[in-house]
């Protein structure tokens, strides 16, 4: 508790000495939850642990930990990295037209499937700080490639990460920052679709 007193007193600090300015604030109470570790879809999420094992346990997670497993990238993901994810939630997934997920986890997709997922992650581990540094640099946009081969562009919509895809569809990083044994999450509210 008093760990928590003094790390939220610091932050206080921080924020308003305005070093801290360009991050929401919902960053930092997620930061401050559980101790150590922020919350994901209800659960802790683990730093010692692997993207995949924290995945596994964020109840807003499911669909894509389903995907995983379904493209045959658990093993990859579970791997030494590191690795920038930016993790569709739920909802994202529900998003794509009726039909889109059940077509994609059938047996004969796997291949299109890891094409999709395999677009969402980065071969580095990119924090938000990193990313928004990146962003500011390269004059408000930042094109980074993912280990699909693609490329993706990171932005800024006021206060938030934003995510443009290949087509121009975008998504916003919801929570940024989750941090794991291997790299690094970021959870976005679209799935991001590769060219085809």
């Amino acid at each position: 508790m008093l760990k928590m007193m003094i790390r939220a007193a610091a932050l206080t600090s921080i924020l308003a000495a305005g070093s801290l300015a360009a991050v929401p604030s919902a960053l930092a109470q997620a930061a401050m939850s559980s101790g150590d570790m922020p919350m994901v879809g209800g659960a802790a999420m683990d730093p010692q642990k692997t993207i995949v094992e924290n995945a596994s346990q964020a109840s807003n997670l499911t669909t894509l930990v389903a995907a995983v497993k379904a493209a045959g990238l658990a093993e990859t993901l579970g791997g030494e990295g590191p690795f920038t994810v930016f993790a569709p939630t739920n909802e994202a997934f529900a998003k794509l037209p009726a039909g889109t997920v059940d077509d994609l986890l059938k047996p004969e997709n796997k291949d299109q499937l890891a094409k999709i997922l395999t677009y969402h992650v980065v071969p580095a581990k990119a924090t938000s700080e990193a990313a928004m540094k990146m962003i500011e640099d390269d004059g408000g946009k930042h094109p980074a490639k993912t280990v699909e081969g693609g490329e993706i562009t990171l932005g800024m919509e006021g206060e938030s990460i934003v995510v443009m895809d290949a087509s121009g569809n975008t998504a916003t990083v919801t929570q940024a920052d989750v941090m794991q044994s291997n790299g690094v999450v970021h959870v976005i509210d679209t799935v991001l679709m590769p060219k085809k």
